[in-house]
């Protein structure tokens, strides 16, 4: 039997992930060593309860309350705690001793990355997050490695499993939000607060990530802009389908040119949208997670697999940590990321897309041309019109946003407008002129379309 050198791992953690992580450690400890060239030696796993109940029966020797010490003997340190405190005060001092660090804790590095890079950086230690966005996908890599010697023009993500479990059932079964999310919570997809998930907050911290790496470009998570599910009616699904469009949340992450400066500048956003059932996107069913990627030399690239769960996402973590024990034996200092891109992130306004918009009218002579004047008036140019005779069904709630609703009594009509492409900004005003018209009786719904 060979006999390899050993490198001692601490383990931050043992929730779903961490459990599997320490698991495979476990059973696998020899076939890693093989591909490492260094035996690796979990040394123990710190916890708040050593008590608590586990997925995985592991050794109750390995458990310690006590992470500072167990951090301060260690040569590579996985955090799979979550949250931010005290997972940021764990990863700043394992950094600073030495070790490298693999996380999987999107929230810290959205929110707290820089500190977290530079303090790597000025040790000459590594921080791998492959599982913090896409689970088992392997999307960082690629992004940081892979096309850095290219220019990604455009990413757009299904980045979180509940989110993307919802609005299948919703497109698929015909169930409301409220019915989807019931099952998704049912089978474990959801939390029993769900609002990371349906609110957007997830995806949010995940295209932070991503547009930083994509761009070489520091994109704080306050500078994404963020609209979750919860708005995302049956009535919209349905119309979707009955078009050729599914309702995907997207994150979204695009170069864009500043019109006022004509500098170029990076966007990254969350929200719901219309795609075409023709786009790859539109594919990923069920709690799967998948990127699309636009780059100008390689072209369209897709990343595709399970988003969530346990021993998946411990196939990213033990990847990285494959990784930073190799560094260990061949040596040399960590590569620090690279944002001396310095892009500005611009507003949503600045945004150019298209439009959806679904309008409840009066059904009299001279209504459509009057709204033609008021999106000719907002520098909007339509694209498609439909019209139908509506019933009384009453107003559909806009996404991020309530509707406002004027009182009539004579018979309605249906309009659906598609819009060309034009700034977020011109589109948002031209819907807020259409809902003060007194042509209009209700703006049943608003999406934007990406992806063509």
């Amino acid at each position: 039997m060979i006999e390899y050198r050993s490198l001692r791992v601490a383990l931050l953690g043992a929730g779903s992930v961490g459990s599997q992580v320490a698991r495979l450690l476990l059973e696998q400890g020899e076939e890693l060593a093989s591909r490492v060239g260094a035996s690796l030696e979990l040394v123990g796993i710190a916890v708040r309860d050593v008590d608590a109940q586990r997925d995985v029966d592991l050794p109750r020797e390995l458990f310690t309350t006590d992470a500072s010490t167990l951090i301060l003997g260690a040569d590579i340190v996985v955090e799979l705690m979550g949250g931010i405190e005290p997972a940021r005060e764990y990863v700043l001092q394992a950094l600073n001793s030495g070790a490298d660090v693999v996380t999987g804790n999107k929230a810290l590095l959205a929110t707290h990355g820089p500190e977290l890079f530079e303090a790597a950086e000025q040790v000459g230690a590594q921080l791998y997050y492959e599982a913090a966005v896409g689970g088992a996908i392997p999307i960082i890599r690629p992004l940081r490695d892979s096309l850095a010697g290219d220019r990604v023009n455009l990413i757009l993500g299904i980045v979180n499993g509940t989110t993307n479990f919802v609005l299948d059932r919703m497109d698929v079964n015909g169930e409301t939000l409220e019915d989807a999310l019931a099952t998704a919570t049912e089978r474990g997809y959801a939390e029993a607060d769900p609002t990371a998930d349906i609110g957007g907050y997830d995806a949010a911290q995940k295209a932070a990530i991503l547009a930083s790496l994509a761009f070489h470009t520091t994109v704080p998570l306050e500078s994404v802009y963020r609209e979750g599910i919860t708005g995302v009616t049956k009535a919209q699904v349905d119309a979707a389908r009955e078009g050729g469009s599914v309702i995907k949340l997207l994150a979204i992450c695009e170069r864009i040119t500043d019109s006022e400066t004509g500098d170029e500048g990076v966007s990254a956003r969350v929200y719901p949208a219309l795609i075409s059932r023709d786009h790859p996107l539109a594919a990923v069913h069920g709690a799967h997670n998948a990127v699309f990627v636009q780059a100008g030399a390689a072209g369209d690239l897709m990343f595709y697999g399970a988003g969530a769960g346990g021993v998946e996402t411990a196939s990213a973590v033990l990847g990285d940590l494959v990784s930073a024990a190799r560094r260990h034996v061949v040596g040399g200092p960590g590569v620090a990321e690279s944002t001396h891109a310095k892009l500005p992130v611009l507003d949503i306004g600045r945004v150019v897309t298209r439009y959806q918009i679904t309008l409840e009218v009066a059904d009299q002579p001279g209504v459509l041309a009057s709204v033609a004047r008021i999106l000719s008036d907002g520098g909007v140019s339509v694209e498609t019109v439909q019209q139908s005779v509506a019933t009384a069904t009453g107003p559909v709630p806009l996404v991020g946003g309530e509707t406002p609703v004027l009182s009539h009594t004579a018979p309605t009509a249906t309009l659906v407008i598609g819009t060309h492409e034009a700034e977020e900004a011109a589109l948002a005003a031209t819907v807020e002129a259409l809902a003060a018209s007194h042509v209009v009786t209700a703006i049943s719904s608003v999406l934007r379309v990406e992806g063509s």
